[in-house]
């Protein structure tokens, strides 16, 4: 996969790292000289520039990579660079990061940003994650599509404790994409029985109904009803 990044600050030299490890090409760019540590992660290809620049872009190759990561400390930038990547370049994918949370709402297709990257919103994830049992937590939406990835800690004395996977009425809406027990991932089919301090990852959707109104009842809100109350007998 060849990924290009814009900023070359901490944060795009750790994600330029970890995507050279994992065997993927790189390419770094950055208008502040002081930014060129080329040493710091030299198997990158560097371009000393601005990422919002045709000129600078065309020599990035853009046309010709996979994904586009926009990760300078300028949300103006972010946008402009994931919209010109996305009808200029055709570039497939586009991760923009944002850096005033007040600006999150921005960031969407609407300025061709397929994955936005709000640090204080994952940390939030992550805290309620840590804390809660028994709680749905959403812990990120899939930009393109509107779904959303949910996890919920079973208590010790969670009514579903002991049931069955394929005895329970999950939602329509809500997927069961895995179980993490005691540090692995199980794939979860209908025999697998649930226990406590399972956690439960989700896929939930989040259809119109009818296509004009919302349903009475969202997807999440309903697998909380279900979290929390026994089912009927």
């Amino acid at each position: 996969m060849r990924v290009v990044i814009a900023g070359a600050g901490s944060v795009g030299r750790s994600i330029a790292r970890e995507l050279l490890g994992h065997g993927h090409e790189v390419t770094l760019i950055d208008r502040n000289p002081a930014a060129m540590r080329v040493a710091s992660v030299s198997d990158a290809e560097w371009l000393l520039g601005d990422a919002c620049e045709m000129t600078i872009l065309e020599q990035a190759r853009l046309e010709e990579c996979d994904v586009v990561v926009a990760a300078t400390g300028d949300d103006k930038v972010n946008l402009v660079l994931s919209l010109i990547a996305r009808t200029e370049f055709a570039v497939p994918r586009t991760v923009a990061r944002v850096n005033n949370p007040k600006n999150e709402w921005m960031f969407d297709d609407t300025w061709g940003v397929d994955v936005p990257v709000s640090t204080p919103r994952i940390m939030t994830a992550l805290v309620e994650e840590a804390v809660s049992v028994g709680d749905l937590v959403k812990l990120f939406e899939l930009q393109a599509s509107g779904a959303g990835m949910y996890e919920v800690t079973l208590a010790d004395d969670s009514h579903l404790v002991g049931v069955r996977v394929g005895e329970v009425a999950w939602p329509a809406d809500a997927v069961l994409a895995t179980i993490l027990r005691s540090g692995r991932a199980i794939p979860p089919s209908p025999d697998d029985t649930l226990e406590g301090h399972d956690q439960l990852v989700f896929v939930i959707s989040t259809p119109l109904g009818d296509g004009l109104t919302a349903p009475a009842t969202p997807p999440a809100q309903e697998l909380q009803r279900i979290l929390d109350e026994p089912a009927a007998t």
